[in-house]
């Protein structure tokens, strides 16, 4: 595979990046065993075929993704458009807490600390990682947008927040981009954000398009991955539900094989064409990978179109998954909606 991939803007004025990004989580934390050489290596391929948005997150390894990632960025600094996030605040006495704050004090400081990590001068799009209601909105995007004003930050974005929450942080300061989970499996993000996205000129950045591995079919239950996967704590993967929700995965492989395709790439296919079907400026997912051969399959979606009759197979399998995202669903914006 030796071909670039299309770009597209981020938001009305935000930067321009391929049309597929790559989440960097997992090449620290979260999905078991990794491979530090092979990651690195998946960064460098993945600008070689046209991927300039990397996205990481002082949360990933508790900042450890941001060093890991860091030299690689400043090697490129011209061509990479750099996103890191704030918000969720970890304990080295407690690996299991997860605090949310969105404090403008605490924004401050966990931009300086991001910065210091990444070993950059600017972050070209910092986003808002989860949102705290305890907060008024309009602080907390405030003191995002003080960043951007002493040249910090680039451009601004949100996670997980309700249709009504991006209008009101965007009457404070342009949002560039939403990222929130958003996949054949989950599209509890059309209900409000969505539309209010395409009203704004906002970017969608969907994360965990592939259902976190599921929809390609990678495993069937939880119980197969490794000990520290945090997979196997989440409800759709464990037991009835996972048993269920494997079943969903046919109609999503019998597309592939018309195609000749993957049933990620049919996946990612899927996502793309949600540009049009809301009228959204772009859709720009963020698959994760720490494997070159991983990473170039996915890149195949971008030349994937599909039919009519194809989007109507696929169109119901999101009404019939069984369990939640996570196993605590307060910090999601599903969990806001009226």
């Amino acid at each position: 595979m030796s071909s670039t991939i299309e770009t597209t803007r981020l938001g009305t004025d935000g930067p321009l990046v391929g049309v597929q990004g790559l989440g960097c989580m997992g090449m620290s934390e979260f999905y078991g065993p990794t491979d530090t050489g092979e990651a690195l290596a998946t960064l460098e391929r993945a600008l070689e075929l046209g991927v300039t948005l990397f996205d990481t997150a002082d949360v990933y390894g508790s900042g450890a993704n941001e060093e890991l990632i860091g030299p690689f960025v400043r090697a490129h600094r011209e061509q990479v458009v750099l996103a890191t996030k704030f918000a969720i605040e970890r304990r080295a006495d407690d690996p299991h807490y997860r605090g949310i704050n969105n404090d403008p004090a605490y924004v401050r400081k966990a931009v300086d600390a991001s910065l210091r990590r990444l070993g950059v001068d600017v972050i070209d799009l910092y986003y808002m990682h989860r949102r705290d209601p305890r907060v008024p909105l309009a602080e907390s995007v405030g003191a995002m947008a003080e960043l951007v004003a002493a040249g910090k930050v680039r451009h601004l974005g949100l996670s997980e927040v309700t249709g009504p929450e991006l209008r009101e942080a965007h009457a404070v300061h342009p949002i560039a981009a939403l990222q929130s989970e958003w996949s054949i499996f989950a599209r509890g993000v059309e209900r409000s954000a969505v539309p209010a996205a395409a009203e704004l000129g906002v970017a969608l950045v969907p994360y965990s398009p592939l259902g976190r591995g599921f929809l390609t079919g990678a495993f069937a239950d939880a119980g197969q991955l490794d000990a520290g996967d945090f997979r196997r704590h989440l409800p759709q993967f464990t037991g009835e539900n996972a048993a269920g929700n494997a079943e969903l995965v046919a109609p999503i492989r019998k597309v592939a094989e018309q195609h000749g395709a993957t049933a990620a790439q049919v996946a990612l296919a899927w996502l793309q064409q949600r540009t049009g079907a809301h009228g959204l400026t772009a859709v720009v997912p963020i698959p994760g990978t720490r494997r070159r051969a991983r990473l170039e399959e996915n890149l195949g979606a971008t030349r994937l179109v599909l039919g009519e009759e194809e989007l109507a197979e696929l169109e119901p399998i999101s009404a019939r998954v069984s369990g939640g995202r996570y196993a605590d669903m307060s910090s999601t914006a599903d969990a806001r909606e009226v």
